[in-house]
C-alpha cells in the first residue's frame, strides 16, 4: 500500500478484516507499506499491521513479494504510481477520484488494458447492502424507467472559515474541491445504481472562503508553511450541476463541505415510471422504496432495514438487524477484488468506469467556466482527414 493516512487506515482495516470474516479464495500478506516520512510510516506499518515499511514505492511496485498496489495517496500521484505498478504486472487498486484530469484518467485505463495485473478504483459506496439492494430493485424492474435522479453529498467539516488549509484545498494536489472528492462519489453512485450514465451537464462551481490559516504541521501549499499566515484556497467549496442520464431521464447533483449538520449525508433518491427508491448514507442500513402499483389506500414508502442474510455481504456479518458501519464497505470492496482476481476477471468499478466518472467531472468544470453552457461529457471525435469542404 501506498500513503498510510485516512484512507490508508481505512483500507488497512479491510484488508486485516477481510480473511477474517470471509472466505476469501486467496490469501492476504500485507507485505509492505510506503509512505514519504521514515519514523511515520514505520509507526503506521506497526499500528496498521503491515509487516514492513519503505520510503521508496518505486521499489514497492518492483518487488516480487508483492502482487497488488493500492494507492491511497492524493490524486497529484495516483497516475504515476498506478501505470508503474500496471507496468510491473501488479494489480491495482487506486482510490477515487482515479486522477485529477482526463488525460491522466485516460493514461491509466490505457496501461491498465496492457498490463497483465487487473485494476479496480476506490467507489466504496457501492459495497453498502443497501445500495446494493437499490441496484437490484432498478435491475428487476420495479421502479420502471428512470424518470428523475437527486444525488447529493452534503458535508461540514470546513464550513468555519477558520479551519486550516489542507492539500485537499489544493488544486495542484486535489485536482478540484467538493466536486472531485465528494460529487465524484455520487455520479458514480447514480450511474451505479441505475445502470446509466450521465451524458451532459449544466454546472456551476463556488469557492465561498478564499483563504484559510496554515496549521503548523501544513506544508502542502508553497510559501505558507509558516503557523499565523494564510494561503490560498484553489479549488471549489461546493458543486451543483443538473443532467441528463442515457435513458433519457434527468438529473440534479450537489456536493458540499459547507453544509453545517450534515457530516456525511450521501443522498440518492430515484423517481421511475413504476416507484421510487430513497438512500441516506446517515442512515445507511436503510432503504426507503415506494411501489406505485399499490393501492392509494395503502402507498406509502417502505423502510427496508437491509440487515437481513439474504442481502448482499450480510451473512458473513452479524445477526439480523445489527447494523454496519463505514468500514465494513472497505472489506466488502477487498472481498470483491479478490474473488475478482481469483477468478481472473475484470474487478468494477474498473479504470474504465472511473474514467468515465472523471470525463463527467470535466464537463462540469468545462460548463462553470463557460457560464453553465449545456456540456457533454462524451470525448470529442478525433479530427477527420480530407477535403475540409
Amino acid at each position: 500500500m501506498v500513503g498510510y493516512a485516512f484512507m490508508g487506515v481505512a483500507h488497512s482495516q479491510a484488508w486485516r478484516t477481510a480473511p477474517r470474516f470471509f472466505d476469501l479464495p486467496l490469501d492476504v500478506d500485507m507485505t509492505v507499506v510506503a509512505g514519504r516520512d521514515e519514523q511515520a510510516v514505520t509507526a503506521a506499518a506497526a499500528r496498521l499491521g503491515w509487516r514492513e515499511a519503505t520510503t521508496d514505492w518505486k521499489q514497492l511496485v518492483l518487488r516480487d513479494d508483492v502482487d497488488l498496489v493500492d494507492v491511497c495517496t492524493p490524486g497529484d500521484t495516483h497516475a504515476e504510481i498506478a501505470i508503474a505498478a500496471l507496468a510491473a504486472g501488479k494489480h491495482v487498486l487506486c482510490e477515487k477520484p482515479l486522477a485529477n484530469s482526463v488525460a491522466e484518467a485516460e493514461a491509466m485505463t490505457a496501461a491498465a488494458a496492457r498490463s497483465s495485473g487487473l485494476a479496480m478504483v476506490g467507489f466504496t459506496y457501492r459495497r453498502v447492502p443497501a445500495v446494493q439492494l437499490a441496484r437490484t430493485l432498478v435491475e428487476q424492474g420495479r421502479i420502471g424507467t428512470v424518470r428523475h435522479v437527486r444525488a447529493q453529498y452534503l458535508q461540514d467539516w470546513i464550513a468555519d472559515p477558520a479551519a486550516p488549509l489542507s492539500w485537499r484545498l489544493d488544486k495542484q494536489k486535489a485536482g478540484s474541491g467538493a466536486l472531485g472528492d465528494i460529487g465524484a462519489h455520487v455520479v458514480d453512485l447514480a450511474q451505479f445504481v441505475t445502470g446509466e450514465q450521465v451524458t451532459g451537464v449544466s454546472a456551476v462551481l463556488e469557492t465561498f472562503v478564499h483563504e484559510r490559516p496554515v496549521a503548523d504541521q501544513f506544508s502542502g501549499l508553497s510559501g505558507t508553511s509558516s503557523s499565523g499566515r494564510t494561503g490560498p484556497v484553489t479549488v471549489d467549496d461546493a458543486a451543483l450541476f443538473l443532467g441528463r442520464m442515457s435513458g433519457g431521464g434527468l438529473a440534479s447533483f450537489e456536493a458540499t463541505r459547507f453544509a453545517y449538520g450534515r457530516k456525511n449525508a450521501i443522498r440518492l433518491e430515484i423517481n421511475g415510471s413504476r416507484g421510487s427508491l430513497a438512500f441516506d448514507f446517515e442512515d445507511m442500513n436503510v432503504l426507503h422504496y415506494f411501489d406505485a402499483q399499490e393501492p392509494a389506500e395503502t402507498a406509502g414508502f417502505r423502510r427496508i432495514v437491509v440487515t437481513e442474510p439474504e442481502h448482499a455481504y450480510v451473512a458473513a456479518w452479524w445477526p439480523a438487524g445489527h447494523g454496519l458501519g463505514y468500514e465494513h464497505a472497505f472489506t466488502h470492496q477487498v472481498v470483491d477484488l479478490v474473488g475478482a482476481i481469483a477468478a481472473g476477471t475484470q474487478p468494477t468499478p474498473s479504470f474504465a468506469d472511473g474514467l468515465q466518472v472523471q470525463r463527467v467531472l470535466d464537463a462540469v468544470e468545462r460548463s462553470a467556466a463557460a457560464g453553465s453552457t449545456w456540456t457533454t461529457t462524451q470525448p470529442e471525435a478525433p479530427a477527420r482527414g480530407g477535403d475540409p469542404t
